[in-house]
């Protein structure tokens, strides 16, 4: 496949205050050779965190990094922001992202995930006129995919089959930007990841609920017989393919992003409360009493509604066309992750 290399000067990061979002902001200023300026909109909603880029703000504010609180619901105060930079890329991440969440009150991620991509879809589709200058990145998750049984892998070419009224939005918002794309020609790049993991994720994620939980000495709750099975990719990784994707990946294609790290839901679980037991043991944390392994606080508890059995990401193509290889072990990540919480949750 032909190098692309394009020149991204002007981008536009939705959602850049939460989770992947303040990873991938970070990585572009300390880890690329990126001189362009970035826009980072975020409604900062209850996953969304300003002080997540509090560092980077005071480095590069008002030069080359700027903060909006805005709702990419706002369809005009979107467009005012793209006249006023001139937005030649978005990458776009801004979504609702707890499955749990989406089965008690769904509204959210249909608004967030399906209209707010539309928005965004027609202000560049007004706004850019053809050419690799410009380019929308949109950020997807492979629970469009459905469930695996025990062998396979998703491909990119793999059908949809959303079980969750999140995975249904993002299995819309994906239609529409490839639809976009073949109706309209806009320049879209488009990428299917696994379950990340690492500093800065909201904690009603999995790892991060299991880390808090054990050091505050509750019970460490898991679904079902926990052995759901997720592939792992750190976030670093994560933001790394997206970079090589958005310099270098083909306009138009679909790249898969996997950590290839397999794990059952309660092989995490555990793992989290070895290494606790090494960092941190519980005899030595006042918030504990009366055990001698966090692993003593795992309880197995109603499974919840159309929880996928299986997820694992096949990502050949991205790492023979974009030579992209995850570089953190799943051991090496989680030891790392632990730690930042821990740093985390002591500060407070």
């Amino acid at each position: 496949m032909p190098k692309v290399k394009r020149l991204l000067k002007n981008i536009l990061v939705t959602g850049g205050a939460g989770f992947i979002g303040s990873n991938f902001i970070r990585y572009l200023f300390e880890k690329t050779d990126f001189n362009g300026i970035i826009v980072n909109v975020d409604k900062l909603t209850y996953a969304g965190d300003k002080e997540n880029l509090s560092d980077i703000e005071k480095k590069y504010g008002q030069k080359r990094y700027f903060f909006k609180k805005k709702d990419i619901c706002n369809i005009d105060e979107l467009k005012e922001i793209f006249k006023s930079h001139s937005i030649d890329t978005v990458v776009h991440f801004a979504a609702e992202s707890h499955v749990d969440r989406s089965i008690t009150g769904p509204s959210d991620f249909i608004q967030t995930n399906i209209i707010g991509t539309f928005n965004l879809l027609e202000i560049v589709r007004e706004m850019w006129t053809q050419g690799e200058e410009n380019l929308f990145h949109h950020i997807s998750t492979d629970e469009v995919f459905g469930s695996l049984g025990k062998e396979g892998y998703f491909v990119e070419s793999t059908p949809y089959d959303p079980k969750s009224p999140y995975s249904a939005s993002k299995a819309s918002s994906d239609h529409l930007v490839r639809a976009y794309a073949n109706t309209y020609k806009l320049p879209i790049t488009l990428s299917n990841c696994s379950n990340n993991y690492g500093p800065f994720q909201y904690p009603e994620k999995l790892i991060p609920l299991i880390i808090n939980r054990a050091i505050t000495g509750r019970n460490l709750p898991v679904y079902g017989d926990g052995a759901n099975i997720r592939d792992w990719l750190y976030v670093m990784d994560h933001c790394s393919a997206i970079w090589k994707i958005i310099s270098d990946g083909k306009t138009g294609e679909t790249y898969n992003i996997g950590g290839d790290s397999e794990k059952k839901n309660i092989e995490v679980v555990r793992e989290i409360c070895n290494l606790l037991d090494k960092i941190y043991p519980a005899k030595t944390n006042s918030n504990v009493s009366g055990i001698e392994s966090y692993s003593e606080l795992i309880k197995f508890v109603k499974d919840r509604p159309g929880h996928d059995k299986r997820y694992a990401i096949n990502c050949e193509k991205i790492k023979k066309e974009l030579k992209w290889e995850p570089s953190v072990s799943f051991d090496l990540g989680l030891k790392s992750t632990i730690k930042w919480y821990l740093k985390k949750f002591s500060s407070k």
